[in-house]
């Protein structure tokens, strides 16, 4: 193991630190890593190894990707985009990327745009990081002498190879508050350029939750109008529980669009088609009891008349089923805010500290005491089947999911608890025999990345499974849950020597936790600890992104769904429903995490900054593609984006972190680079919980937001906007009896966004018909 003078020769400032926990400082600290992980005595960390080894495994990947895009081509969004005559489409795949915000914007949404530039200011800014820690203080690093003198020595470009007492360590210090001031500048000109546009109609209307469940819309609209002078209300729209009205609605365009395709290829063909109804019915090779096939329009006929039945019994019924939650659109902005801070004025622990809202010759009948008011979000944004799921019941549901999920991770909070659980069952024994650095450098590498895909997953799914009343409520939840997740998998916990939350914790309030404080920071300070995380943001650069551009999962879903389909009708349906929205929660998690890790390191061992603008580069042009060519636009509100840039302040606060450490153990608390270290992490995180929880500094945040409405719009909207928005897609369609071509451009959300990009029913329904040409007959 490389040789660590400042962990065997330093000396505690405790006398209580255990000699035996110094002298295997080493050992101590990779304990918690795969121990093929450790990296012993290869040239650089084993740094150039592995860089060759994931590029070309990244250069195979995209080799992959190209032949996937031409035999699979009809999956992601680009399928439902048609045959477009584009010189593009002469290029390969990997090489067509979109031009302008502009272009991205019609095809993607505004927050597509202020995802990627998101992107540009951090790639921006990694590049202003990566010049000064590499001309800077890589120099600097290696002017010391603690660390053998070997061109080799990974060890030599860290912070460990200076003495405690050298004065270049204020330049350390220094640059890790210019990074900070750095990051703040370049969020609060990310954040100024976006110029989040708020939809007037949004702006006009209200959410109220808590009014009697049977409370009538002109009752509504009485209130509101005796309450308050000069207060027009254009629609007052009550919620229902509409969950299972929308399935049933989903099954039976299923089923008429299956009667409509047997019907139409039957016409040509004048042959009736045999289906075999069970699941998989279609890749059934024999014929056995209980298997038997039947008339295809006649199943899709009787199976369409038994949904439309259960379907106008549910319609009949949705009416006796309100929640108690109202849409309320008034005629300008300006009444909408006062009654917003009407019945938002100042509460205090709890406590209401001011009268009862306005009252009306309604209020004792609507339970106006008892509402809740907020902006209601944009109609797209919403879920309305996961409107029923509310109250106390869906406390309940969020408490038990997460409790389910911190057990779990509790105990596998890292990929090292899993594959020490492995060796276990000697799967990954063998290993431990091998000084090849193929399998000491990448596959552990690889094993990290492929776990920490794997754990996040779960945790994408609790935010789901959490039923979410918003788009954005569920993506901002999936961010702050995976972003903190991978910090403590990724980089506290793996930099720290320990494997799990439970080990952190027994560690953290254990009696012996002063007497092993000293040695679990010296982790972070170990040259291979440094090389660790660079051979990390290597992998999650070119195999992760090279992932990203596959998208396995989604991938392997869509072949589970047309495998699980019953024709070729339902196959046909498929794959006008495979493309879903772009996840900006996971995105922004993962993103922000690898940023996080770059950052942290970036003074300490400052080899990492430019792998870490490769991987931002890379992942950049990976999302734009798949932004453009796979997702579906997605409609949400700008906190996404703004708590991602709350995230993005957080990386210079744990770089300042990882410097108080290290000053504090060299040189002591007391020491000057250690209390300027502490006062600037003190006042950051002052001013920050201030902005955050109370609103305070603004002007020292790293936001900068300006919210714009554009006249035209605004006059448009009070006379123009289409009243009736903010109603449940399913309530609107005047009957299940509509045409067959009303159903088919209603069936489909992928449909609906894909009408924007300029492409009619007729290409779409020829685009259709030539992706399974092939499979009628069969």
């Amino acid at each position: 193991c490389f040789s660590v003078p400042f962990c065997s020769s330093w000396q505690p400032h405790s006398s209580s630190v255990p000699v035996n926990l110094l002298k295997n400082c080493s050992d101590y600290c990779y304990s918690a890593r795969i121990r093929s992980t450790v990296l012993q005595g290869l040239p650089f960390g084993g740094v150039p190894t592995v860089l060759a080894l994931d590029f070309m495994c990244f250069l195979a990947l995209l080799f992959v990707f190209s032949i996937l895009r031409k035999v699979a081509w009809d999956y992601g969004r680009l399928a439902l985009r048609g045959r477009e005559k584009t010189l593009w489409k002469r290029l390969p795949d990997f090489l067509s990327f979109p031009g302008r915000d502009d272009e991205i914007r019609d095809k993607c949404g505004g927050d597509a745009v202020h995802y990627l530039s998101f992107q540009r200011h951090i790639i921006g800014l990694l590049v202003a990081v990566g010049v000064l820690s590499v001309a800077v203080i890589l120099p600097v690093n290696f002017s010391g002498d603690l660390l053998e003198n070997n061109a080799y020595s990974f060890g030599r470009t860290t912070i460990a190879n200076l003495n405690s007492g050298n004065n270049l360590l204020w330049l350390h210090t220094s640059f890790a508050f210019l990074y900070l001031l750095l990051t703040v500048y370049s969020m609060r000109r990310h954040t100024s350029k976006m110029r989040y546009k708020e939809d007037d109609l949004v702006k006009r209307t209200l959410f109220i939750n808590g009014i009697s469940k049977y409370a009538e819309p002109e009752k509504i609209k009485k209130h509101f109008e005796e309450a308050y002078a000069n207060c027009t209300v254009l629609e007052a729209r009550p919620c229902y529980d509409v969950a299972r009205l929308m399935f049933l609605d989903a099954e039976r365009k299923k089923a008429e669009r299956g009667r409509i395709y047997f019907t139409n290829l039957q016409s040509k063909e004048n042959t009736p088609s045999m289906i075999n109804p069970k699941p998989c019915g279609h890749l059934c090779c024999c014929v056995i009891r209980g298997c038997e096939e039947v008339e295809a329009i006649e199943y899709y006929t009787k199976l369409e008349e038994k949904l439309k039945d259960d379907y106008k019994r549910e319609k009949e019924k949705v009416n006796e089923k309100p929640l108690g939650m109202a849409f309320v659109t008034f005629h300008n902005e300006t009444i909408t805010a006062i009654i917003l801070k009407d019945f938002n004025a100042c509460k205090c622990q709890g406590c209401a500290c001011r009268g009862e809202p306005r009252a009306s010759s309604c209020s004792e009948s609507l339970h106006v005491s008892n509402w809740t008011v907020s902006y209601a979000p944009d109609p797209q944004n919403i879920y309305w089947e996961h409107l029923s799921i509310r109250g106390f019941i869906w406390w309940i549901r969020c408490l038990v999911i997460n409790v389910v999920l911190f057990i779990l991770l509790f105990f596998l909070t890292t990929p090292a608890i899993i594959i020490t659980t492995m060796d276990k069952f000697n799967v990954t024994k063998p290993v431990e025999y091998l000084n090849n650095p193929i399998i000491t450098q990448f596959f552990p590498t690889l094993l990290l990345w492929c776990f920490s895909a794997l754990l996040p997953t779960i945790v994408y799914y609790s935010a789901f499974f959490e039923a979410h009343w918003t788009r954005s409520g569920e993506n901002r939840t999936t961010m702050h849950k995976c972003y903190t997740f991978l910090i403590f998998m990724v980089l506290l916990l793996p930099s720290l020597g320990l494997s799990s939350l439970d080990v952190f914790f027994r560690w953290l309030f254990d009696k012996k936790f002063l007497a092993e404080a000293a040695v679990r920071f010296e982790c972070v300070f170990l040259p291979d600890n440094g090389a660790f995380f660079v051979n990390y943001v290597i992998a999650s650069a070119f195999i992760g992104n090279a992932m990203d551009l596959l998208r396995i999962p989604g991938l392997l879903m869509y072949m589970i769904r047309l495998c699980l389909a019953r024709s070729a009708a339902e196959r046909r349906n498929v794959k006008r429903h495979q493309a879903y929205e772009f996840q900006f929660g996971a995105a922004y998690a993962w993103m922000m995490c690898v940023f996080t890790v770059v950052m942290t390191y970036s003074i300490t061992c400052p080899i990492i900054v430019p792998f870490g603008l490769m991987y931002m580069l890379l992942k950049h042009l990976v999302d734009r593609y798949n932004l453009y060519y796979a997702y579906l636009p997605a409609k949400l509100d700008k906190k996404i984006h703004s708590g991602a840039v709350n995230q993005v302040v957080a990386a210079p606060i744990l770089c300042l972190f990882w410097l108080l450490f290290f000053s504090t153990m060299r040189a002591g608390f007391l020491a000057p680079t250690s209390m300027f270290t502490f006062v600037v992490l003190v006042i950051t995180i002052v001013i920050c919980l201030c902005h955050v929880c109370f609103g305070h500094f603004k002007y020292l945040s790293a936001h900068n937001y300006k919210v714009r409405w554009d006249a035209g719009q605004r006059l448009k909207g009070k006379g123009a906007l289409p009243l009736g928005k903010y109603i449940a897609q399913v309530l609107q369609d005047s009957s299940p009896e509509g045409e067959a071509t009303e159903s088919e451009e209603q069936g489909s959300q992928d449909e609906e966004l894909i009408t924007t990009d300029g492409m009619n029913d007729t290409d779409f329904q020829s685009c259709e018909d030539s992706l399974i040409e092939n499979e009628i007959r069969q």
